[in-house]
C-alpha cells in the first residue's frame, strides 16, 4: 500500500478529509494536531499546544490556527479553513491543495494559478517549538504571502471566548512578534526566517465550530483571536521558515532547527516504522523523568496505561533505556502498595487496583529483553515487596488477599479495574470481588518476584511468599473454571459469579505464570474467537448477551455505557496472539500475521500513521475515541516482534 499519502480527490472531500487526523508530539509534554486539511474539528486542536505548569500544568493551545493566504496579481486566495454555524466553511482553502503525505513529516502542495507552494510541519522534539516551512515550487511572477494567526491561549479541555480581558497588544522581535493574551501564559513568538512586516488588525473571529466536539455532546464553538496579519514578497524557488515557540527564536537557526530535527524522524515507509515512529510520540522525558502518555489528544500519564503499554513502546523498537527511565519514574510514584493511576503529581488518584500487577508484568518483560534478573531484584525488589504485602495485608478500596489466597478489591461508586466507567456514580461494569485477570496477575507477581529472589538468593523472602502460589492456582481454578461451559467468569463475590463472555480471562491464559492448563486455554480462545474476536481486536462483551452495545456514539454518558459493554478494543489483541502462538506454535503463525496485515489498512483510517483507541463492536468497526493510543500501538508492535521473534526461532531450530 502507499503509506501515508492523500491525492487532490480525497482532500477536496471534507467528508473524507476531516474524518483524518495528524498529531506529534515533541516528547516532552507538547503536541500539535488537526486535520488533513488543517481544519481543526476538535477543542483539542492546534499548532502549539504546550503544558503551563504555573497555572494548572496541563495542556493549553496556544496556537489554534496559521491562514496562509496568496496573493497574485491583486487577487487573493485563502488557504485557510474554518468551519461555521449552518455548515459554512470559510475561507475554502482545501479546494487548492493538489497533494498529502505525511512520510516522515506533514507535507501539504497548494496549487493556486500558477504557483505552487509546498508547506512542511514539524515539532521540534524536546522544544516549545512549532515549525513550518514553506516552498515555492512554482511562480510566474513576483507573489505576496499574508499570514494569520489565530490564538486561542486556553486549556484543551475548555473553549475561548471573546472578552474584554484580553491583552490584544502585541511586542515586536526579530522578524516577527510576541503575543500574551493573559497574564500567567507565557508569550507567543511567531517569527520568520526573512524580514516580514506585521500589520496590526487585531479582531475576533466568532462562533468557529468543532464538530466533533459536538458529536461528542461538549461544547463546540468558540471565538479565536487575530492580532493581525504578516505579509512578505515572494518569488519562485524561495524557502521560508515560521517558527511559533514559547521563547524567542534566532530567525538564522530555523532552517538547521527544521533540518537536524527532520534528520532523525523514523521514515514511515512501511507498517512497522509507521507505529514505531508514533510509539517515539508517547514518551515523554521532562524534569528528569520519563512518563508515557497514555493517548492523544486529550489523556496524560496514567499508572495502568503506562505499565500495559511499556514494553512495546519500547523493547519492541530496542529502546530498553527509555523502559527502564519509565519503569524508575514510577517506583518513586508508589504508594501504600499503588501507583497513580491518573491526576497530577500533586493531586494522583490511586484508585487502581491492577497497575501495580501489571508493573510487575513490565519488569518480567524487561527482564528477558536485557537477559539479566538478580539486579532487578536489586532495583525493584523493595518496590515489589511492598506492593504484595500491601496487597496481602489490604490497602486502599478494599484491596486485599483473603484466605484462599486470592486478591478481592471493591469499594461502593469505585470502578478499579480496567473497566473504570462511572455513570451517575454508578460503575457501568461492577467488577468488584474477585476479578478474573487481577488475580492471574496477582499469581504471575507472585511467582515473577519468587524467581527473581530464588536468583539472587533473598532466603528471606523466599521462605516467606513460596507456599503461597499453590493455594492461589487452587482457589483460582476453583473458583472462575467451568468445565461445562468451557471459559472462565470475570468476577466472583460472595454470592454470585458473572459468566459474561468478556476479554478479562485472555490475560489469564496468555500470561508467563498461568494457571489453567492447555486444555482450559484452548477452550477459552474457542469462545473468545466465537464471541469477542474482531479484526480490531477483541470486544469487550459479548454480543449475545442482553447488556451489549455495539456502537461507540453520542454524548459522555452514551460513550461511557457502551465503552466496555462491547467496544472493541486492540491492546487485548496482544495477549490472545501471545497466548495462540504458545498453544498452536508455527501452525498459529499465518492467523496471527494476518491480525497485522488486516490492522495494516487502518494507518491512514483516523489517526494517519497511528492506531485508534477503540472501535465498534459491530462491523464495520468505525475507529473511535483517542486518534492515538499508547498500548494500541504498543499491542502492534509487540504482535509483530512475537511474530519475528517465532519466525527466526523456528529456523534456527530447522537450520
Amino acid at each position: 500500500m502507499t503509506y501515508l499519502k492523500f491525492d487532490k480527490t480525497q482532500l477536496i472531500n471534507l467528508e473524507y478529509s476531516l474524518s483524518k487526523e495528524i498529531v506529534r508530539s515533541n516528547r516532552a509534554g507538547s503536541y500539535w494536531s488537526t486535520t488533513l486539511v488543517f481544519c481543526n474539528t476538535r477543542k483539542y486542536h492546534g499548532l502549539l499546544v504546550t503544558p503551563i505548569e504555573n497555572l494548572d500544568g496541563e495542556r493549553h493551545v496556544l496556537l489554534s490556527a496559521f491562514d496562509e493566504t496568496i496573493v497574485e496579481n491583486k487577487s487573493e486566495f485563502n488557504l485557510g479553513i474554518h468551519k461555521y454555524q449552518g455548515d459554512v466553511y470559510s475561507p475554502k482553502g482545501h479546494k487548492y491543495l493538489r497533494d498529502f503525505h505525511a512520510n516522515p513529516i506533514p507535507t501539504h502542495i497548494y496549487r493556486v494559478g500558477g504557483v505552487i507552494i509546498k508547506k512542511e510541519s514539524l515539532l521540534v522534539g524536546y522544544k516549545d517549538l512549532a515549525l513550518l516551512r514553506y516552498t515555492i515550487l512554482e511562480s510566474d511572477l513576483p507573489i505576496k504571502l499574508r499570514f494569520r494567526p489565530f490564538l486561542a491561549f486556553r486549556n484543551i479541555h475548555a473553549l475561548s471566548k471573546a472578552n474584554m480581558y484580553a491583552n490584544t497588544k502585541v511586542k515586536p522581535v526579530v522578524n516577527g512578534i510576541k503575543s500574551r493574551l493573559y497574564d500567567g501564559y507565557p508569550y507567543l513568538h511567531m517569527q520568520f526566517s526573512k524580514k516580514v512586516e506585521f500589520i496590526q488588525v487585531p479582531d475576533w473571529y466568532y462562533n468557529i465550530e468543532y464538530s466533533e466536539e459536538l458529536k461528542r455532546g461538549y461544547d463546540y464553538k468558540e471565538d479565536l483571536f487575530v492580532p493581525g496579519y504578516f505579509e512578505m514578497s515572494a518569488k519562485k524557488g524561495d524557502v521560508i521558515f515560521f517558527s511559533a515557540s514559547t521563547e524567542e527564536q534566532n530567525p538564522d537557526n530555523l532552517k538547521t532547527e527544521f533540518e537536524t530535527d527532520l534528520n532523525k524522524r523514523i521514515p514511515r515507509i512501511c507498517f512497522k516504522n509507521c507505529l514505531a515512529n508514533a510509539a517515539q510520540q508517547f514518551i515523554v522525558r521532562k524534569d528528569k523523568k520519563t512518563e508515557i502518555i497514555a493517548g492523544f489528544p486529550w489523556f496524560g500519564a496514567w499508572g495502568r496505561d503506562t505499565f500495559i503499554s511499556l514494553p512495546g513502546l519500547t523493547l519492541s523498537i530496542d529502546d530498553a533505556r527509555s523502559c527502564k527511565d519509565v519503569l524508575d519514574t514510577m517506583v518513586n510514584k508508589l504508594k501504600g502498595g499503588l501507583f497513580p493511576n491518573m491526576g497530577s503529581d500533586e493531586n494522583p488518584a490511586f484508585n487502581s487496583v491492577d497497575a501495580p500487577l501489571w508493573f510487575f508484568w513490565s519488569v518480567q518483560q524487561y527482564a528477558h529483553a536485557i537477559k539479566s534478573y538478580v539486579p532487578l531484584w536489586t532495583s525493584y525488589g523493595k518496590a515489589m515487596k511492598s506492593i504484595l504485602e500491601a496487597y496481602r495485608d489490604g490497602t486502599s478500596y478494599g484491596i486485599k488477599m483473603h484466605g484462599n489466597g486470592l486478591i478481592y478489591a471493591g469499594e461502593k461508586g469505585k470502578a478499579l479495574t480496567w473497566m473504570d466507567a462511572v455513570v451517575n456514580g454508578k460503575p457501568v461494569t461492577p467488577r468488584s470481588g474477585y476479578a478474573v485477570e487481577i488475580n492471574a496477575l496477582w499469581y504471575n507477581a507472585v511467582m515473577f518476584a519468587l524467581e527473581l529472589a530464588k536468583k539472587a538468593k533473598d532466603i528471606s523472602f523466599t521462605r516467606q511468599w513460596s507456599g503461597l502460589p499453590e493455594t492461589i492456582k487452587e482457589s483460582f481454578l476453583n473458583l472462575f473454571w467451568d468445565n461445562a461451559k468451557g471459559y472462565l467468569a470475570d468476577v466472583v463475590d460472595e454470592s454470585s459469579k458473572d459468566w459474561s463472555i468478556r476479554p478479562n480471562q485472555v490475560i489469564a491464559i496468555a500470561l508467563e505464570y498461568a494457571m489453567p492448563d492447555n486444555e482450559m486455554k484452548k477452550s477459552v480462545l474457542t469462545v473468545i474467537e466465537r464471541d469477542l474476536l474482531t479484526p480490531r481486536g477483541l470486544r469487550t462483551l459479548s454480543p449475545q448477551d442482553e447488556k451489549y452495545k455495539g456502537i461507540y456514539e453520542g454524548n459522555q454518558e452514551k460513550r461511557d455505557k457502551a465503552y466496555h459493554q462491547g467496544t472493541v478494543w486492540p491492546w487485548l489483541l496482544e495477549h490472545y496472539c501471545e497466548c495462540y502462538l504458545n498453544l498452536h506454535k508455527e501452525s498459529g503463525l499465518y492467523a496471527v500475521k494476518e491480525i497485522v496485515n488486516r490492522f495494516e489498512e487502518t494507518i491512514n483510517e483516523y489517526g494517519v500513521g497511528t492506531i485508534a483507541e477503540i472501535y465498534d463492536g459491530d462491523p464495520p468497526h468505525h475507529p473511535r475515541g483517542a486518534i492515538s493510543q499508547a498500548w494500541s500501538v504498543a499491542a502492534l508492535l509487540r504482535i509483530i516482534e512475537k511474530i519475528e521473534k517465532f519466525s527466526e526461532d523456528n529456523s534456527f531450530n530447522n537450520s
